[in-house]
């Protein structure tokens, strides 16, 4: 399999990234992150004029027609730069969206970036099973009402309208919502996301199924695993620069035949991540064949979830006792890749979907 970018590819990777070193560096996150939004209006602005906002979504609605193999760069540098704008939730809830008659009058604002979005499916104990939901959705004349709680939507204190998944008659279906008031809450990981309540809440269908939800979470499982790359690259390069330049005994400390081979280690697991996250991607784009698509993001997940732990324990362990400091990009490297390991699916989760398909 060819794992190099196209030219178009490597051109926006190349433009993402200059971006994100020059005006999304570790100082200016930190103000992001402390802030009362908890992301950067003009950042993400910035991302619309790059197109990435538009990216994957369909050329009719103004998109590029892009699949998840087109987001890998972009998910890379993310990972690295340890974004927190909503990015993938609003890519998640506009893949829903876009298969329903509401895509004309709401996509072109997703494009644009006049609007954010969030995808609210996960509910307390549901755990990984994506087929747990108790939300309900009644129609009462014209309208529909949805009743119901929904945990942890990332995302969610950001955007202006939310797609929800609830149980009907016909079984699960997606809803969009306009965003009330939610209970805003920070991650381990520094990004924003709520617990969201809906009582009597007007909603607007979208059709959809339990066959769409699986698919759209296969697609930002896949795009997390590329992200928890884009880290692990980091984590890597800060490492060895850092046994570059910390002496010991009056030497480098990377000159230790023993802590070059933890190097090593942790380069190869980066690189088998990639490759893996490459092929959950390609076969999400592949989106006909449903267990295909399954068996690779599950196998990615699994492979990413422990190498995404071997280099970020490895990272902090060999920076030593500040490799735990808030003053270290790389604690909070170690805190994503400990999110992304566990984000839509653990590595047992998807040990046990794996072996079953």
């Amino acid at each position: 399999m060819n794992f190099d970018y196209n030219e178009e590819q490597q051109l926006l990777a190349d433009s993402v990234r200059r971006f994100l070193a020059k005006d999304y560096g570790f100082e200016a996150r930190k103000k992001i992150v402390a802030s009362a939004q908890g992301y950067s209006p003009q950042v993400w602005a910035t991302f619309a004029q790059m197109g990435l906002t538009g990216l994957p979504f369909p050329a009719e609605f103004g998109g590029f027609g892009g699949g998840a193999i087109d987001l890998v760069n972009v998910m890379e540098a993310f990972g690295e730069a340890l974004v927190v704008e909503p990015y993938l939730p609003t890519l998640m809830a506009g893949r829903a969206i876009a298969r329903s008659p509401l895509a004309k009058s709401v996509l072109p604002a997703v494009i644009e970036g006049r609007m954010k979005l969030a995808f609210a499916h996960i509910e307390k104990g549901a755990r990984y099973d994506l087929s747990k939901i108790s939300t309900t959705a009644r129609k009462s004349g014209d309208a529909w009402l949805l009743q119901g709680e929904k945990s942890a939507v990332l995302g969610a204190p950001m955007a202006d309208k939310l797609v929800v998944s609830a149980r009907t008659q016909n079984g699960i279906e997606l809803f969009l919502v306009e965003k009330e008031r939610v209970k805003a809450l920070t991650t381990l990981d520094e990004m924003r996301a709520a617990e969201l309540t809906l009582k009597a809440t007007k909603a607007e269908p979208l059709g959809g199924d339990l066959e769409l939800v699986e698919e759209i979470t296969d697609f930002a499982s896949a795009l997390a695993c590329a992200e928890a790359v884009g880290a692990m690259k980091f984590a890597c390069d800060t490492t060895l620069e850092y046994l570059k330049t910390r002496k010991q005994f009056g030497v480098p400390i990377g000159t230790f035949q023993a802590l070059q081979h933890r190097m090593v280690d942790m380069f190869i697991a980066q690189e088998q991540a990639r490759s893996m996250a490459c092929l959950a991607c390609s076969k999400v784009d592949q989106s006909e064949n449903a267990k295909q698509r399954a068996r690779a993001v599950s196998a990615a997940k699994i492979k990413i979830a422990d190498n995404a732990r071997h280099v970020s324990q490895e990272s902090v362990q060999l920076h030593g006792g500040m490799g735990m400091s808030e003053e270290l990009k790389v604690s909070h490297t170690f805190r994503r890749l400990t999110v992304i390991a566990g984000q839509f699916g653990d590595a047992d989760h998807h040990l046990a979907r794996f072996a079953a398909l």
